[in-house]
């Protein structure tokens, strides 16, 4: 085995409890982003079935974009990751943290 190689699961745990492989990641050429394909980016992510810079080369995404999903999915589950709510969940995490 290279050196450099690290060994990676073949399936990880997806948010709605599915196996993910990387045959069921969304496709590459994906553009629209629903709750769930972004919630799949980030499990894939998180355990460890694909790196940051491979996602953002993958899907052509800025690591600020996708580091906003994950934050999203760390504050308020799959719902904080829903265009028309991230305001309210901003707002909602930002004065949680006053108190």
């Amino acid at each position: 085995m290279i050196e450099n190689q690290k060994i990676r699961p073949a399936q990880v745990i997806g948010p709605l409890g599915e196996p993910l492989t990387l045959e069921t990641l969304p496709p590459p050429s994906t553009t629209r982003w629903v709750v769930r394909r972004k919630a799949e980016v980030v499990a894939a992510v998180n355990g460890g079935l694909l790196t940051v810079d491979e996602v953002c080369n993958r899907y052509s995404l800025s690591a600020e974009e996708f580091a906003s999903w994950q934050r999203a999915i760390d504050r308020s589950g799959m719902p904080g990751l829903r265009v028309t709510r991230i305001q309210h969940y901003k707002s909602l995490y930002e004065r949680q943290q006053k108190y």
